[in-house]
């Protein structure tokens, strides 16, 4: 019997790829809630026209778009897709610049980790309270633990960028 060693390097590499690929296959779902969004809208508008109404649209949508947001969360945060100020940032030197973006992604790492946190409590608060949408009366707290699940991935892709300094971790 032959036993197979994996070094530290193939780990963070088997890492890596993990990470992107539960990115990408959030994407897909933003890609998804997206499409959901559209096709529920238009045909409860299309039925209007008939005095018929798609029961639901409005709780079906609102949840569409909840997770649409929670999943497309990680893949902007992963291709460095966010709004950034770089005005002020332009203004220092090579080391201000690079001390400025490490705080600042140590920063963003605690934000989207006190959020996650957070997501997970109010997420077991309405699972507790047994919470529902309002027409459909299908349960919420779910959506909740998506977007704990999508800010715990930007934790990581933080991370990522931060051991990773320039480098996208996805190319768009």
């Amino acid at each position: 019997m032959t036993q197979t060693v994996v070094s530290p390097r193939g780990m963070i590499e088997l890492y890596h790829k993990l990470l992107r690929s539960l990115v990408k296959s959030l994407a897909y779902v933003a890609g998804t809630g997206l499409i959901l969004m559209v096709v529920i809208t238009g045909a409860d508008v299309v039925l209007r026209l008939f005095h018929l109404s798609l029961t639901g649209a409005y709780d079906l949508v609102k949840i569409a778009a909840a997770m649409t947001v929670a999943a497309a969360l990680p893949y902007t945060t992963s291709i460095k897709g966010h709004v950034a100020i770089e005005f002020f940032f332009h203004k220092l030197g090579r080391r201000g610049r690079v001390l400025a973006d490490g705080l600042m992604r140590i920063a963003g790492m605690v934000l989207f980790a006190l959020l996650a946190w957070g997501c997970i409590d109010y997420g077991n608060s309405l699972r507790e309270k047994g919470e529902v949408s309002m027409t459909l009366q299908l349960p919420v707290f779910w959506v909740a633990y998506v977007l704990a699940i999508s800010c715990g991935l930007v934790v990581l892709i933080k991370l990522y960028h931060l051991t990773h300094p320039g480098k996208p971790m996805i190319k768009p």
